[in-house]
């Protein structure tokens, strides 16, 4: 008996599983992929063991559904027999994004489901997973999974109703932050400054930042102030992005993830 399985480990599923690797050591994990060479070469990276879908759902404590929301149904439908005959049921961990609790439940043959929403950052230990639990998931199983995926990141727990507004913020925003580096990066470069120290600085700046941000607790327009000294530099640039509408861009960018959100759900 395996503690994890994850079926699916593409960018995302891959991140998680080394998080469980690094929770619980590979001896704990297995993996199963669209072919078998794909799931062993995740298996040598990762020192853990590959198999099949039907040997996941059969031989794993916790099942986590790295698969897209249009195949999920297919894959849980598939191991149905399998999950029908355990004598004590896995847990059922769904990356899906759109696929609801009450849908999950429905197809999940009696097992717990769990909802998570993983950031790419996971890949490094410094992401977000943002969780929802289904009914019939124990407190204890409940603190087993948060100790796991703790070793991907920050981990916190909300209302379903809630977990799109948040997956457009955290799980779209390193897409958004992305866009931002590389043009700041750009704006370097038409300075004069090598690019890839445009792009070190930038990153550096960053993070320091946002760790300057969860520090203190301080109101991020209150930094912002902190470094627009009167006629200096920075306000100028602050003037420049107000006047060509970078908040209203970014927060239009949220809306339209949570609206597809919402649409994906509507599909499912």
């Amino acid at each position: 008996m395996y503690k994890f399985g994850c079926i699916g480990i593409g960018n995302m599923g891959g991140a998680v599983a080394q998080a469980l690797v690094q929770a619980a050591g590979g001896g704990s994990l297995m993996v199963s992929s669209r072919t078998r060479e794909k799931a062993e070469a995740a298996a040598a990276r990762l020192g853990c063991m590959a198999g099949d879908n039907r040997d996941l759902a059969a031989q794993c404590q916790y099942l986590f559904l790295g698969v897209k929301p249009q195949i999920l149904p297919g894959v849980l439908e598939e191991l149905a027999p399998v999950l029908r005959s355990r004598k004590s049921p896995c847990v059922l961990v769904s990356m899906a994004a759109g696929v609801s609790l009450a849908r999950l439940q429905s197809l999940a043959e009696g097992c717990p489901v769990v909802r998570i929403m993983p950031n790419t950052p996971v890949s490094v230990g410094a992401g977000l997973v943002l969780y929802t639990p289904g009914e019939g998931l124990t407190e204890e199983q409940e603190a087993q999974l948060t100790a796991a995926l703790a070793h991907a990141g920050q981990v916190d727990k909300l209302p379903e109703p809630l977990l799109d507004a948040a997956s457009a913020v955290a799980g779209c925003g390193p897409a958004f932050a992305c866009q931002f580096l590389e043009a700041l990066a750009d704006g370097g470069v038409a300075c004069g400054l090598p690019r890839e120290k445009a792009y070190r600085y930038g990153a550096q700046m960053l993070l320091g930042t946002a760790s300057l941000l969860l520090a203190t607790g301080s109101h991020p327009g209150q930094l912002k102030d902190a470094v627009c000294s009167p006629g200096g530099t920075t306000i100028q640039g602050v003037r420049v992005l107000e006047e060509h509408g970078l908040r209203a861009a970014v927060m239009d960018a949220v809306l339209a993830a949570f609206e597809k959100n919402g649409a994906l759900a509507s599909s499912h």
